[in-house]
């Protein structure tokens, strides 16, 4: 039989299938693949439910159901004041992962080149590659993980078309700042770029910090393809509903290309999603309160076993050095883990091309309940 498109080579299985099966054969606490063991909001949960007893079980409309469309809407008015027509600046996908493929297959041709901020979450670098571009890592680095503008600049070349930006970001939980916001706009109206922005952690920012979306940078809105998700928001990341927000230019040719991956999904969730959207302040403003001491459990925690923390301010994952601990290399470190402690962290150097500037740092999901957080916190004292 023939081999598999070369394409394809190096995304085998992922780094989380991996370790969450390490997980359960061995009873360890996984606060590797990052999903929160509590459910989302009840009035999001029983509309779903509402919706499937009454019929919502077939095909929506191909760009998602009006009343989710609109929901998106009033969401992106009421948080940044940006205004977009529900009808043709709209789309919802199956979660932010098919947004960020059918934006990549909707503009990169074969040998386009797709700059990314490096560590980056997985997908990118397979979506990237079947798209048939080549991706150009900008490395954020340790300790502060801030993105250095020289070198994105020094980065784009004649054949550079996508700049893929994700803020917050994961894994690092960096939140970029204004003044890289800018930098990143000036070089993308510069350079003529497509500037596709994950954004699927905008409301899990800490420390009185904001997210300010890259759309709302001068020249960026008809550059820019903005995607967002009901599922870190609400806590419920396996109904992937995620969406797509842009120019109507913008949406159809990302459409164009989604169509033809799950054409539609999620029907019953989508009604439920839009009750979701429309909730008071106090939730949103709790789900980050409550994340941040989560945060702050985790992170004092494992500074107090003695890792090198670099403490996030967005997304739901903290980095440690496991230098101080006297490991060298993360991987072996968390292959090494469960067996040891029984628990579960993934190496951050799978995120990386430039595998070196990852080799030593771990990261940890702490979007789980405080008791558990605090038991994967005692078995690992047997380090």
């Amino acid at each position: 039989m023939r081999e598999h498109a070369q394409r394809l080579q190096g995304l085998g299985t992922t780094i989380f299938a991996e370790m969450s099966a390490l997980a359960v054969r061995t009873g360890s606490v996984n606060l590797g693949q990052g999903f929160p063991d509590t459910d989302g909001p009840d009035s999001l949960l029983e509309d779903a439910i509402t919706a499937i007893r009454s019929g919502a079980n077939q095909y929506p409309p191909g760009r998602g159901i009006p009343a989710l469309r609109q929901a998106i809407v009033d969401h992106q008015k009421r948080f940044y004041g940006l205004s977009y027509d529900p009808d043709t600046q709209v789309l919802v996908t199956t979660g932010a992962t098919e947004a960020i493929a059918a934006s990549l297959l909707a503009y990169v041709e074969p040998g386009d080149e797709v700059i990314a901020l490096e560590p980056y979450y997985d997908s990118y670098a397979a979506c990237i590659a079947m798209a048939g571009g080549h991706r150009v890592p900008v490395t954020l680095r340790a300790p502060d993980f801030r993105l250095d503008l020289d070198e994105l600049r020094a980065a784009v070349t004649p054949r550079t078309k996508v700049l893929l930006i994700n803020s917050p970001h994961n894994p690092t939980g960096t939140v970029l700042s204004d003044e890289e916001l800018r930098g990143i706009a000036t070089v993308a109206v510069e350079h003529d770029l497509v500037v596709i922005t994950d954004e699927v952690y905008e409301h899990l920012i800490f420390d009185g910090l904001q997210h300010l979306p890259l759309t709302s940078y001068e020249g960026m809105a008809e550059r820019t393809v903005s995607i967002g998700s009901a599922g870190k928001t609400f806590s419920v990341t396996g109904w992937k509903i995620g969406w797509v927000t842009g120019t109507p230019e913008i949406v159809t040719a990302v459409n164009t290309a989604k169509q033809f991956l799950t054409y539609v999904s999620g029907a019953p969730f989508q009604p439920a999603v839009a009750g979701a959207l429309a909730l008071g302040n106090e939730y949103f403003d709790d789900l980050r309160a409550t994340m941040q001491a989560k945060r702050d459990l985790l992170c004092d925690g494992l500074e107090s076993l003695g890792f090198g923390v670099h403490r996030p301010q967005g997304t739901y994952f903290v980095t440690t050095d496991v230098r101080p601990l006297g490991y060298t290399d993360g991987v072996d470190f968390c292959r090494m883990l469960p067996e040891k402690t029984g628990v579960v962290a993934i190496p951050h150097q799978v995120f990386y091309d430039n595998t070196e500037a990852g080799r030593p740092l771990v990261r940890w999901a702490f979007c789980k309940k405080p008791e558990l957080l605090e038991e994967a916190l005692h078995r690992l004292t047997k380090l």
